[in-house]
């Protein structure tokens, strides 16, 4: 048995799977996320822990027989959190998340240094790892000078259960860091925020394996000794993973809190101008790219707060079939952009508002909005050499029918919908360990799910939408214009 252990932003999650990598049991443990300031978002690494803890030992209770066979724990996890560690392993200060945007001045001055994208291969987003510490070492001197150690999110975890202080490729990308086509940590990128490779976690592959748990954390939890921790991956690489999108023209459409399209790549293909990020996958040897936005479901979870609403009575306004395009236009910028606009300052707006609009108008305009945003992402890919003629469709904003219609129709390509089961990040964190621990392939253990169903464009509206996208694209200049 194997176990697939995922750090969300708002919880975490165990799944457990047999040596075939089929889904037997799953528990999960919630977490908060703390705001003190307009554009903050943090959490105490320790609260991960606790969570941790409590989903484990949910399984533990639940099937103690599988429990006592366990093999393997492979981990994912948000990317980009800057945890702080001092020479005793202790944390310095909570940990600042992959949405804190509070570095975009830090981050503005690192992206305009001569060769850093070159050797990054990515723009410096305000989201990512290096200038959250160049913004500690600006405001927070006194903590900057006690680092001894900065580990990702999940990174931490693992320190937790075996004590070693590792991380993988694909988490490691998304610091400004590493350098992404060398799979190794860069001493230049380092340099430009004051840091030292001593400081730097070491570096795995994702199917490598860490050691055992530690013996104290097995006994804690129940679990035999004997169990083997593997890297694991960030939450993209990792629900690569799950999903089989290992080698180019493999990918998929992610409607989570934050919305994302994913390639995967068989070489390393940066262009950093484009706003998309390129990182190591979590297998060997390979890469992937994708377009990020901030809001996607989220959007739809603002919505439903001032409307009362809940999303799923939202979209169900909508309907399963998707009509000519809205009247109203959303841009959902409301934590700022990623791609293509890597603009952490600019924020949402409702556009053509009438006296009649109601609160469907305002549905059909968020997801509409936030489908206009992926096709962003989809043509900076495009200008990468990506190659995607169909994807898969995953997350909860995939439940909505008409969402994938829409999404299939703005696209202008299919939409696979995956019959019932388990895939995404804590599957593919587990089948990293089942490589890791077993020695297998991860073309043989990575496959596909199946498919239910394909959702096709809309032909007779394809013309519909590509015109509401020209003006929701020629949107943006006039919005950032705004004082």
């Amino acid at each position: 048995m194997f176990i697939g252990l995922d750090l969300g932003t708002s919880g975490v999650r165990a799944l457990l799977v047999d040596g075939k990598g089929r889904a037997v049991h799953s528990a999960e443990a919630a977490l908060s996320v703390s705001h003190p300031h307009p554009g903050w978002s943090e959490q105490d690494p320790a609260d991960w822990i606790a969570a941790a803890r409590t989903a484990l030992r949910r399984l533990a209770a639940d099937r103690p027989d599988d429990m006592a066979r366990l093999r393997g724990i492979g981990l994912s996890g948000h990317m980009h959190g800057a945890t702080l560690l001092d020479r005793h392993g202790d944390v310095l200060r909570p940990c600042m998340l992959w949405n804190d945007t509070r570095s975009s001045e830090q981050a503005r001055r690192l992206d305009a240094l001569a060769g850093l994208r070159e050797l990054s291969g990515n723009i410096v987003f305000p989201g990512f790892t290096a200038p959250k510490v160049a913004w500690v070492a600006e405001h927070e001197p006194e903590i900057f000078a006690r680092v001894a150690k900065v580990l990702l999110p999940k990174d931490y975890l693992t320190y937790w259960l075996t004590g070693q202080m590792v991380s993988d490729m694909s988490d490691s990308a998304g610091t400004s860091w590493l350098d992404v086509g060398a799979r190794a940590w860069s001493p230049e990128l380092l340099a430009a925020t004051g840091m030292r490779p001593d400081q730097m976690p070491a570096l795995h592959e994702g199917s490598d394996v860490i050691g055992r748990l530690a013996s104290g954390v097995a006994r804690d939890l129940g679990l035999p000794g004997t169990v083997q921790v593997v890297a694991g991956g960030g939450d993209n690489a990792a629900s690569a993973c799950g999903v089989g999108a290992l080698a180019e023209g493999d990918g998929f459409i992610s409607l989570g809190t934050s919305g994302v399209l994913l390639a995967a790549r068989d070489g390393f293909a940066p262009r950093a101008e484009s706003a998309v990020h390129t990182f190591c996958h979590a297998i060997p040897g390979a890469w992937y790219q994708m377009g990020v936005i901030l809001a996607a479901t989220d959007s739809l979870n603002w919505l439903s707060r001032i409307s009362g609403a809940s999303p799923a009575d939202l979209t169900g306004e909508l309907g399963q079939a998707i009509t000519t395009p809205g009247r109203v236009r959303f841009l959902p910028y409301l934590s700022g952009e990623r791609t293509p606009h890597n603009d952490s300052d600019v924020r949402g707006a409702f556009i053509g508002l009438d006296i009649a609009s109601g609160r469907i108008d305002l549905t059909r305009a968020v997801v509409e909005g936030v489908s206009f945003a992926l096709r962003d992402s989809l043509a900076a890919l495009r200008l990468t050499g990506a190659d995607l003629s169909r994807v898969l469709a995953i997350g909860g904003g995939a439940r909505s029918r008409y969402w994938v219609e829409l999404l299939a129709t703005v696209l202008n390509m299919p939409v696979d919908l995956t019959q019932k089961g388990e895939f995404g990040a804590a599957l593919g964190a587990a089948r990293l360990a089942i490589c890791g621990v077993t020695g297998a392939a991860p073309a043989d253990v990575m496959t596909k799910p199946a498919i239910a169903e394909t959702i096709l464009p809309r032909a007779e509206l394809c013309a519909a939408y590509e015109r509401a996208y020209a003006a929701y694209a020629a949107s943006y200049p006039t919005l950032k214009a705004m004082p």
